[in-house]
């Protein structure tokens, strides 16, 4: 045999080797989490496994230009069609109106459908025109977000509560009441009564106070829902500022309390639906609904006790602008038509008019105060935790053209929405991961190397998802050991399924292990797939094929960051 041929024949057994060897490598690391329960004690182990096996590029930053200007929430809104019109006019003279998605949803949140399709049949007159209503389904804070910004105003607007009615009139739009209630709900703590009967037990009582008392304690834990986006969380907001000092909610009596409080809540939810599901899982022992809800809910009806706290939601109804006189006239008759006994007794059958006797106990808040107090909120949510967040981009081939045009799109936007005092890195993955930027404090600087790493952000080889996720889970992990007080997220944005690297089933139980959130967003992606990863840990799962995705993720980011 030739030297030639001898060195060829040891090359390839050489080459064969390093590819059994790497096999073997991720194959006995897949094997380590499969078959090795994973524990506080070696999932530090199991984690550094992983990581070795991934072949990772460190980028050096690239600044970008940042934009200091406020963001711009009328471009982020999506076209108003996205929203359904629920009940359609019947004349060419017609009003219409905004309503909370509890009474002009489907089922047993279609009360007011019901009332607006009977109101269109009548076929009433003014000025011997017929006259009728149009109800669009859209949620109180999305519906105020659109009156303020000028993006899409309707004739009429019922929110859930008068809170939305004020924050649109301290910005300057013309707003009247045309009725103080259309029908009448409560919005409540909603406990397990195991932990009710033990609240019961060390207070004598349950209300709002013992319950933010408990919670400060830890002894409860509870979420609740965006104060920004639901009626229900932002009148828990107001209802906790209010608790600590009932003469100033936004002085440094009530701000301090609010944080201490805040620091023991573990859960805030970006809608009910998630905060529901966090509660099924056994996470959490309390959350906030709104009666009418609980009632159409026999799962909770048997195991959880409701308790009301502050402004009643009674959905008021206001004019919205400079409306004409005929339209004016259209809206007090439709009140009008909306109070008959008939129509207030049918709102009991679908959930609506119990709990009459409660009395709001929160005085009339201005907008400019509650517009303050979601301030308060933004700045103090995650209490004496500051945030730590990793997010990982999917720049495979398939992102290439429109994909990854959006994923940039919404990490530019929705990057004005993160907090000063939260940190935060970036990892981008094909067929290896790149480490983009190392968490740091998201200061000017940081945002700067943030925007410059996203704007150069290129497209091509495969999708290792799980490679990329195990890297910001060892990053975030070394965040921790240099600042244990931090509470650390992942967001993760890709277009697929995994194609290369580790699988879901191999780190499934390492994410459970670590307990971090991971929040996905999928463009035209595998979405139960993504909800797989998301709802190990009571996370939210975004759909980013739909045209409203900017505005979904300001409200994720607005929420977490």
């Amino acid at each position: 045999m030739t030297k030639n041929k001898k060195f060829l024949l040891v090359s390839l057994f050489v080459l064969v080797l390093v590819f059994i060897l790497v096999y073997l490598g991720v194959s006995l690391s897949s094997h380590l989490a499969n078959d090795v329960k994973i524990t506080d004690k070696n999932k530090s182990k199991i984690l550094s496994s992983f990581y070795s096996d991934i072949k990772i590029t460190k980028d050096k930053p690239i600044k970008g230009q940042i934009d200091l200007n406020p963001a711009d929430v009328a471009s982020e809104l999506p076209d108003i069609s996205k929203f359904e019109v629920s009940v359609n006019n019947s004349s060419e003279s017609y009003v219409e109106i905004f309503s909370s998605t509890e009474k002009s949803g489907k089922e047993n949140d279609g009360w007011l459908n019901e009332v607006a399709k009977d109101f269109n049949n009548a076929n009433f007159k003014i000025n011997n025109k017929l006259v009728s209503v149009k109800i669009r389904n859209i949620a109180s804070g999305t519906a105020t977000d659109y009156i303020k910004s000028g993006k899409y105003l309707p004739d009429a607007f019922s929110p859930s509560n008068e809170l939305w009615g004020e924050i649109i009139k301290s910005n300057g739009v013309k707003t009247e009441v045309v009725s103080n209630r259309l029908v009448g709900n409560v919005p409540g703590i909603v406990i397990a009564k195991s932990k009710y009967d033990n609240l019961v037990k060390k207070y004598g009582q349950v209300n709002v106070k013992t319950v933010i008392e408990a919670i400060s304690k830890n002894e409860l834990s509870m979420g609740y829902t965006d104060p920004f986006a639901s009626s229900t969380g932002l009148n828990f907001l107001v209802t906790a500022l209010n608790t600590f000092d009932q003469s100033n909610i936004l002085g440094d009596k009530a701000v301090k309390g609010f944080e201490s409080f805040q620091s023991n809540v573990p859960f805030i939810a970006s809608t009910t639906i998630q905060m529901r599901d966090a509660a099924k899982s056994g996470a959490l022992d309390a959350f906030v609904l709104e009666y009418q809800s609980f009632i159409n809910s026999p799962d909770l009806k048997d195991t959880y006790v409701f308790t009301p706290f502050g402004v009643r939601h009674d959905s008021p109804l206001y004019a919205i602008g400079n409306l004409s006189d005929e339209k004016n006239l259209i809206l007090k008759k439709f009140a009008e038509f909306v109070g008959n006994e008939k129509y207030q007794s049918l709102g009991k059958k679908f959930g609506f008019n119990n709990l009459n006797d409660y009395t709001s106990e929160v005085k009339a808040i201005d907008g400019n105060t509650l517009s303050a107090a979601q301030k308060v909120w933004k700045v103090k949510k995650n209490g004496s935790k500051p945030i730590a967040a990793v997010f990982v981009g999917d720049v495979s081939g398939s992102m290439d053209g429109d994909r990854l045009k959006h994923l940039k799109e919404s990490l530019l936007k929705g990057q004005k929405y993160l907090g000063r005092d939260n940190s935060i890195g970036l990892v981008t993955y094909s067929d290896d991961v790149t480490i983009n930027l190392p968490i740091a404090k998201y200061d000017v600087n940081q945002q700067s190397k943030f925007v410059g790493a996203v704007e150069s952000l290129q497209a091509d080889g495969g999708t290792a998802t799980y490679d990329g996720i195990i890297v910001a889970l060892k990053m975030l992990q070394n965040e921790e050991k240099n600042n244990p007080n931090i509470r650390p997220l992942i967001f993760v944005l890709t277009d697929g399924e995994t194609n290369q690297g580790h699988s879901f089933k191999d780190i499934k139980g390492l994410i459970k292990a670590y307990k971090i959130p991971i929040y996905t967003i999928g463009y035209n992606a595998n979405i139960k797939a993504l909800e797989s990863i998301s709802s190990i840990n009571e996370a939210a799962n975004i759909n980013a094929d739909t045209d409203d995705v900017i505005y979904k993720i300001r409200n994720l980011l607005n929420v977490q960051m």
